[in-house]
Parts: C-alpha cells; structure tokens; sequence
C-alpha cells in the first residue's frame, strides 16, 4: 500500500472518529439544556470543545482535497 494511501485512509479514518465525538457532544449538551438546573461551565466547556472538533474535522477534510493549481 502506498504511503499517501495510508495517510489518507488515516485522515478519514481519524475524522469519523471526532464526528462521533462530535455528535456525542451534541446529544451530552442537548439533555443538559433540558434539565432546569445545570452547569453553565460544563456546558461552556462542552460547546467549547464541540467547536475543535469541528475544526479539527475542517482541517483534516482540507487535507485530503489535493491541490488545484490554479
């Protein structure tokens, strides 16, 4: 297998990975925003994390488009 093979089946397989974890933040912040009382810092750090995993997919996704000359 080439080398560039493995590197892109590495990337897409590390991106499904933080989707999941990204959903996985989603579904934890929903419930928590349902509930009377919770915490406001859990939730924030929650949101905040939610939001490097999006750019971490982002740029990962970015890593497997080749470059175009333009």
């Amino acid at each position: 297998m080439r080398k560039s093979l493995m590197d892109h089946e590495t990337i897409a397989h590390r991106i499904r990975a933080l989707q999941l974890e990204h959903r996985g933040l989603d579904a934890m912040i929903e419930t928590i925003c349902e509930q009377t009382h919770f915490d406001e810092l859990q939730l924030r750090r929650l949101k905040k994390r939610k939001l490097q995993i999006k750019d971490s997919i982002v740029q990962l996704q970015m890593m497997l488009v080749p470059d175009v000359p333009a």
